[in-house]
């Protein structure tokens, strides 16, 4: 029944959401209620973000270190494969402030309160598998081209990548590949996880509605595919430090595409509010460090 429940969501029947038809005018809204998003939550998302740029220069230093240069390119492409993933809590900031509540970093940690967390993770550890297959793809790409003599160092490697026939094969077919995956993502993904925020619908009642959505706007969808790939290959100069933009712009620009693509719930499921904290006051301190001992003495 929990299996069931992760993938089919409530009821016997799931409900399919209805699809709307939409423009490229809609994407430049989604970007611009985005950008508003990030503006009125700067730290939040920065906060939530910054790990994209740490990951990115400590994987670099690793290639350098442990001979896996030819993964460097494969590993920061590989982050749009999980970007829809882990800007889960993006979404949630703006759904919180679409609805008026004051939005604070610990809130994007309120998917873990959703009802539908289990199809989420389920959908989430699928792009994760996705990710590493893509990984396994492009170290057997480079492989067929190159073979398993590893470059004697940076420049030799950018020399035979980009002044080689191997190299030239290397970049058109790694390139063509990684096309496939990240369209794979897009069309499973573009709704799927925003729309496991908004509804208890079950990860495979997230992932058509995504395909429906794509099948539904093929050349909109596309050009979204190309808007995502434009800005993350910006966001990656230098040093993928422009992520830390970049990544939160999105993330708040999908939950609002997510919105223009999917038509709102007449019955809106009704989250469990969050307790709020007693206040605090400064003459408390430091005994309020050791209520947990007085409530033990009750």
């Amino acid at each position: 029944m929990a299996h069931s429940h992760v993938l089919a969501g409530t009821g016997i029947r799931p409900s399919h959401p209805i699809i709307r038809k939409i423009s490229p005018a809609d994407l430049v809204d989604a970007l611009r209620k985005g950008y508003a998003d990030l503006a009125a939550m700067p730290s939040h998302a920065v906060f939530l973000c910054l790990i994209y740029p740490v990951v990115g220069l400590i994987v670099w230093r690793i290639a350098i270190g442990y001979d896996v240069l030819p993964l460097l390119f494969p590993l920061a492409a590989g982050f749009a494969l999980i970007g829809p993933f882990a800007a889960l809590g993006l979404y949630e900031l703006s759904r919180r402030r679409e609805q008026g509540l004051e939005p604070y970093w610990s809130h994007a940690f309120d998917v873990f309160r959703s009802p539908s967390f289990g199809a989420i993770a389920a959908l989430g550890l699928l792009l994760v598998v996705i990710f590493f297959v893509w990984l396994a793809v492009a170290q057997a790409i480079y492989g067929s081209a190159f073979g398993d003599a590893p470059a004697a160092s940076v420049p030799d490697f950018f020399r035979q990548v980009l002044t080689t026939p191997a190299g030239w094969t290397l970049i058109l077919v790694g390139n063509g590949v990684g096309f496939l995956f990240a369209v794979l993502v897009l069309v499973i993904s573009v709704v799927s996880f925003p729309l496991l925020l908004d509804r208890d619908v079950g990860a495979a009642v997230a992932v058509l509605t995504s395909i429906r959505a794509v099948l539904a706007n093929p050349l909109t969808m596309a050009l979204w595919g190309l808007i995502v790939a434009a800005l993350l290959v910006l966001g990656s100069l230098p040093f993928l430090i422009g992520l830390t933009f970049v990544m939160p712009l999105l993330g708040h620009a999908t939950w609002h595409l997510y919105r223009k693509v999917v038509e709102p719930d007449s019955n809106p499921r009704k989250w469990r509010p969050r307790p709020e904290a007693p206040p605090r006051y400064a003459a408390d301190f430091p005994a309020v460090l050791f209520d947990w001992l007085r409530k033990g003495w009750r």
